[in-house]
């Protein structure tokens, strides 16, 4: 193994702001504490919370690094204490805390997931923030179960294509929300059962149409705001609201006597603040219900543009005019 540079390049927010903001610096080489590892990053997941944290609305969690970047693939050159040796050149993905938008990161092994033989490292680092996410959020926080229906807004974003595919493997019907003709046939392309222009019908009538007047089981919210109210109007009794984002405002006023007289559960989550010891649990989780499929072929995220890490502002840029469909990746 070759000798590890002191020094890395590295992508941080120089002040709060819009893309320009994201400079080049260089950076000491961080090293692996007890049960992390240090990859040599080849691609980084760029993400919604990456550009919040950049305009100074999402600052990084205690501890975590302060460059943006939440998922990377790479190359393990270093472990720290309690972590085998022997895995030094072998190809992982990972969930991180902060930091992957740079040549070398850290993370803990036990969110760590190895990459398949095969598998292409851009498609690999542009798993599992939503990955993580989407499964928390339906699986075990929306309780989903094979047979039911789900409502996705955003269906052509990062998180709502990973939730259409990952509904679909399961034996979900899926609906989605998308902001145009366009991407309502992707959405349908990559999978999804039905797909509605927001911009030119009521998804609320919409999804009554489409199921009969019954409702969907659950919905998995990016929205918020005044989507709350009309959110659950499409559940039928007993459905679970799911909110993982609240790009349409953090407030929302609903009519309590409609929650308990249909049985409604209102829930949500955000990831990144979550402990170690959860994230690890998750990981293994993902690991014997969903890496499987992984490995075999079955899932891959959807794919949009890779930009070279020193373009950094350019796909946020990118990302910001929400003409991309899926995921958008940093070539390290």
């Amino acid at each position: 193994m070759a000798q590890l540079p002191d020094q890395m390049t590295a992508i941080e927010i120089s002040t709060p702001g819009g893309p320009e903001v994201l400079v080049a610096s260089r950076r000491p080489l961080p090293v692996p504490d007890v049960g992390e590892v240090l990859l040599k990053v080849a691609y980084a997941g760029v993400n919604r919370p990456d550009v919040i944290q950049r305009k100074g609305l999402y600052p990084a969690p205690p501890g975590a690094s302060d460059l943006p970047g939440l998922e990377v693939s790479g190359i393990v050159v270093a472990v720290g204490g309690d972590v085998d040796p022997t895995i030094i050149g072998a190809r992982y993905c990972a969930l991180v805390s902060g930091g992957g938008y740079a040549e070398y990161c850290l993370a803990r092994m036990d969110v760590c997931l190895p990459v398949p033989a095969g598998m292409d490292m851009a498609a690999a680092a542009a798993l599992p923030e939503t990955l993580f996410t989407v499964w928390h959020n339906v699986f075990e926080r929306g309780y989903a179960t094979p047979g039911e229906t789900i409502l996705i807004h955003g269906g052509t974003s990062g998180i709502g294509t990973m939730a259409i595919k990952l509904g679909k493997l399961f034996g979900l019907t899926v609906i989605v929300t998308c902001g145009s003709d366009d991407k309502c046939a992707v959405a349908e392309k990559i999978g999804a059962d039905y797909a509605i222009n927001y911009n030119d019908s009521d998804f609320v009538e919409r999804v009554k149409a489409i199921t009969n007047g019954e409702g969907v089981h659950i919905v998995l919210d990016m929205v918020a705001g005044s989507y709350v109210s009309r959110n659950l109007q499409c559940l039928r009794e007993d459905g679970r609201h799911v909110t993982i984002a609240v790009q349409g405002g953090m407030t929302a006023e609903i009519n309590m006597a409609y929650v308990m007289s249909r049985r409604l559960t209102l829930t949500g989550s955000t990831l990144r603040p979550r402990t170690a010891t959860f994230k690890a649990m998750l990981a293994q989780e993902i690991s014997a219900n969903v890496w499987p499929l992984v490995c075999d072929g079955a899932l891959r995220p959807e794919m949009d543009k890779v930009f070279p890490l020193a373009e950094a502002a350019a796909a946020h840029a990118y990302m910001e005019s929400c003409a991309h469909v899926g995921k958008i990746t940093l070539a390290v």
